[in-house]
């Protein structure tokens, strides 16, 4: 028996930086906003608070399984923030940050391809403060507050002096999603 090599009849690359398809994929914002999935998650109405609070562990062990749950939803980094009473008007002690690996920076590239770190923390947020919910603790996604500030302060990352959010893990290449407020008792990381 011949060991045969297959050969692709094309080269293989690695980049995108001479595909006119792709550019338009990642930088080209949808025509119609009720094309992408963003507008459908935020645009979805947040679920009612289960009346009857569960019967929870301590706040580290809580905690560990927010971060573990958020994980296997598809966060890479995920953190706990103090909130400070007098800058949160719904009294929420606690903020949960989520971040996700970003190839393409969304904030310049408006295309649906550039959006997909949008989409993924928009997901995790939505789903995890569902559950959070269904615990009988009130939990909402927050997009006023600062995400980038917060997941600096929750010890994910720091903020350089261009203000962008930098980790150790990826750099700038990430993304972090609106912060979930939450009165579920949890441990502030930071």
């Amino acid at each position: 028996m011949s060991s045969v090599a297959l050969k692709f009849p094309w080269p293989r690359k690695d980049t995108h930086d001479d595909d006119p398809y792709w550019d338009f994929f990642i930088k080209t914002p949808p025509a119609d906003l009720t094309n992408t999935v963003t507008e459908l998650i935020r645009n979805a109405p947040a679920g009612n608070i289960f009346p009857t609070l569960a019967d929870i562990h301590t706040p580290e062990i809580t905690t560990q399984h927010v971060k573990e749950l958020a994980r296997y939803f598809g966060a890479e980094l995920v953190g706990i923030a103090k909130l400070e009473t007098t800058t949160n008007p719904d009294g929420y002690p606690f903020a949960i940050l989520c971040a996700v690996r970003a190839e393409y920076d969304p904030r310049v590239s408006p295309g649906i391809g550039g959006q997909v770190p949008v989409q993924n923390g928009l997901f995790i947020t939505f789903v995890l403060s569902a559950w959070i919910r269904e615990l009988g603790f009130r939990a909402s996604v927050e997009p006023h507050l600062s995400a980038a500030t917060l997941a600096a302060q929750a010890g994910l990352g720091t903020l350089n002096a261009e203000g962008r959010f930098v980790t150790p893990q990826f750099g700038a290449r990430v993304y972090i999603a609106d912060a979930i407020c939450t009165d579920l008792p949890l441990a502030a990381d930071g």
